[in-house]
């Protein structure tokens, strides 16, 4: 359903109404497109403290690759990149303002703020508190920005490792990411694909819950990358599957994710090299109010968002059906995160999607050399959303820092970065797709 509030407040009478009256101004995002895959201009590198992101290899030459022109100064930057690496003190953060004050409004419209801090030393709690700091910097600017521009905060020690992120963050791709906090290091191998504009070449990718929605975009963006899609969804849904399937050159596997079977089921269907990128996306909801929740919404959701998941996984993992340098992405949702009225089976199957996460990914790294991450979507505009009640879709539209609902492919990119071969050092992440929803942290 059109985003009609969206597309008033881009015209002239729109503006200024939503300026006199202190309603939201949602900008129309800018999305990857085949015509214009990336942004186009210069990008700002700025440094506070010493970093620790110096070398031939280092901060610099990481940035000069992703195509837009890095600049030490800049009139009119479509991103800005500061290195707060080496903020260890209060006197060191306060460069952090010195560097961003003079500069944040001159950033364009859709563009990037992308603050780059340390990993939290717990052995100096100096450096831990003003690390710290960071994050309630980041989203807070986030809130204020405006003009459908993003802020993210990344710690890191090692650029080159970061290079996939980096790529996706200075792009459209990552239009409804803003105000997240990733970590990069402890995850498996950075493997640097041949082609960065398909970096999934020669890789298998299963996703769940491809027949449609942001199931089907997921699949599509896979493909686009390079990927040999296997899409699986439920029996009743086989011909909408096929269909889908068919347009990407992949392959329908329509099966109940929740029988017994369905592991050496997917083994089966898999190529007999394995599976590079395994998409945990299959999901329902069955909403009522704990104290009007039959048992059977209760099992049933839970059994399709986590049981399956962790069933599918293990199977997987113990018959190497992923490969080394696999990776795992599984759907989580903010209402996991911060909770959602009606929705206690839903927030509970979510909530627990983010746990496996962060404890299965340093062993599955360890173990297997695949890294285990999760896309946690806010408001995004399906057929589901668009069957909410009107004040309820207005609300959910408008409760974030970018003002509108999020898009199928907003979560499909995303995913498609956290499946990259260089996103190897990105491992046991929760990434919000929500636009900075005002729900949450």
């Amino acid at each position: 359903m059109a985003d009609r509030y969206l597309s008033f407040a881009g015209t002239a009478p729109g503006r200024f109404l939503t300026r006199r009256t202190g309603l939201p101004q949602p900008a129309a995002l800018r999305r990857w497109s085949a015509e214009h895959p990336r942004f186009e201009g210069e990008l700002l590198h700025l440094t506070a403290g010493k970093s620790s992101l110096d070398g031939p290899d280092g901060l610099a030459a990481v940035l000069g690759r992703t195509g837009l022109t890095v600049r030490a100064e800049s009139e009119r930057p479509v991103a800005a990149v500061l290195d707060a690496t080496g903020v260890t003190d209060v006197g060191t953060l306060a460069e952090v303002h010195a560097a961003l004050h003079p500069v944040v409004r001159s950033v364009a419209g859709s563009g990037r703020v992308i603050v780059l801090g340390a990993p939290i030393d717990a052995a100096d709690h100096h450096q831990a508190a003003v690390q710290q700091a960071l994050e309630g910097f980041v989203r807070s600017l986030g809130k204020e920005i405006g003009r459908g521009r993003t802020v993210t905060l990344l710690r890191l020690t090692d650029a080159t490792a970061a290079e996939s992120t980096l790529r996706f963050l200075l792009s459209p791709k990552s239009a409804y990411v803003s105000g997240q906090v990733i970590g990069i290091g402890g995850g498996a191998e950075v493997t640097t694909p041949e082609d960065w504009a398909l970096p999934l070449a020669g890789r298998t990718a299963l996703v769940t819950g491809a027949a449609r929605g942001i199931g089907e975009a997921v699949a599509a963006t896979l493909a686009r990358d390079g990927a040999r899609v296997v899409c699986l969804d439920v029996p009743g849904a086989a011909p909408e599957l096929a269909a889908v399937a068919g347009r990407l050159g992949g392959s329908a596997l329509a099966l109940d994710i929740t029988s017994p079977d369905a592991g050496a089921r997917i083994l089966a269907a898999l190529p007999s090299e394995g599976l590079d990128v395994l998409v945990h996306n299959a999901g329902i909801t069955r909403d009522r109010r704990l104290v009007n929740m039959a048992a059977e919404r209760w099992s049933s959701v839970l059994d399709v968002n986590l049981a399956s998941v962790l069933r599918s996984t293990d199977a997987l993992l113990s018959a190497g059906g992923l490969r080394s340098g696999g990776r795992i992405v599984a759907t989580a949702s903010i209402a996991g995160l911060a909770g959602n009225a009606g929705q206690t089976n839903y927030a509970a199957s979510k909530a627990g999607v983010a746990g496996l996460v962060r404890a299965l990914a340093p062993r599955a790294a360890a173990e297997h050399g695949v890294t285990v991450n999760a896309v946690a979507p806010g408001f995004i505009e399906t057929k589901m959303t668009a069957a909410v009640p009107l004040f309820i879709r207005e609300a959910g539209r408008r409760m974030n820092s970018l003002g509108q609902g999020g898009l199928p492919v907003d979560v499909a990119e995303t995913t498609a970065w956290l499946a990259h071969p260089a996103s190897g050092a990105v491992n046991g992440q929760v990434v919000r797709v929500c636009g900075q929803s005002l729900l949450g942290a």
